[in-house]
């Protein structure tokens, strides 16, 4: 695989600084550039984070500087800072007025979006490095690179939405049956309740009817039928005995007188 790397512009834009020199600014400009090759040395030898800080006091003395605004982005580049590689690629394109370096800009500015993941950003800056620069074949690579990693993005997107579909669907199935039978265990509980509730009266009416029972006695039947029996038997005994004493009558003693 073709490795993506950014263009530099280090010599071209010191020669470009040169011919904007003008007479009154010959000895300013001179140290500006100064700074920026300073920068673009330590550049070359990797040492990123300085060579930034090199681009950046550049630019205090001239905030327009293609060059110092274009290598600084590099350097931010490759410090991974591609948030911030991004603002001053983007920067450098849109003022820039000549059309070959708005194309490296606008290349290395889909560099940066490419490796945030930002593939449509990606596409359309180099959409419009080829626009400055129609046979830049770098440029052309990497937007067919990017075109084929926003279709895998786009391909991971929708398996991880039907999995995640999938697994919603699931979900709720299981949250129904478990909603069905929790609805099926309160319904037997519920009617189990019920019962021991049934139970509960039936035996706390028994209990009454006993204690009624036992403070008020009541007669079977059969025994107030034997009880009566008794009674008119005990009756009909009484009664023969007042009549056998009276048909006996009362025997008086006479007492003789002679």
């Amino acid at each position: 695989m073709k490795r993506i790397m950014p263009k530099f512009l280090v010599n071209k834009f010191i020669v470009l600084s040169c011919f904007l020199l003008n007479l009154f600014s010959v000895s300013y400009a001179q140290h500006e550039n100064k700074i920026i090759r300073n920068g673009n040395q330590l550049y070359q030898n990797k040492k990123f984070n300085q060579a930034e800080s090199k681009y950046k006091q550049a630019l205090t003395k001239n905030k327009d500087s293609k060059e110092a605004g274009f290598n600084l982005g590099d350097a931010l580049y490759e410090q991974k800072k591609y948030d911030e590689a991004t603002e001053q690629f983007n920067a450098t394109a849109k003022t820039s007025k000549d059309k070959k370096i708005q194309s490296q800009a606008y290349h290395n500015l889909g560099n940066s979006y490419l490796q945030n993941k930002k593939y449509e950003e990606s596409i359309n800056a180099y959409k419009n490095a080829l626009k400055m620069n129609p046979e830049d074949d770098d440029t052309r690579y990497n937007l067919a690179y990017a075109k084929s990693k926003l279709i895998q993005q786009q391909q991971q997107n929708k398996d991880k939405n039907d999995k995640k579909d999938n697994k919603d669907k699931k979900d709720n199935k299981e949250q129904q049956n478990k909603d069905n039978q929790d609805k099926k265990d309160q319904e037997k509980k519920d009617k189990k309740d019920e019962q021991e509730s049934k139970n509960n009266q039936e035996k706390k009416k028994q209990e009454e009817e006993q204690k009624q029972a036992q403070k008020n006695p009541k007669m079977s039947k059969e025994d107030a039928e034997r009880l009566l029996n008794a009674l008119n038997n005990k009756e009909k005994d009484l009664h023969d005995k007042l009549k056998k004493k009276n048909a006996q009558g009362v025997r008086v003693q006479i007492e003789k007188d002679w």
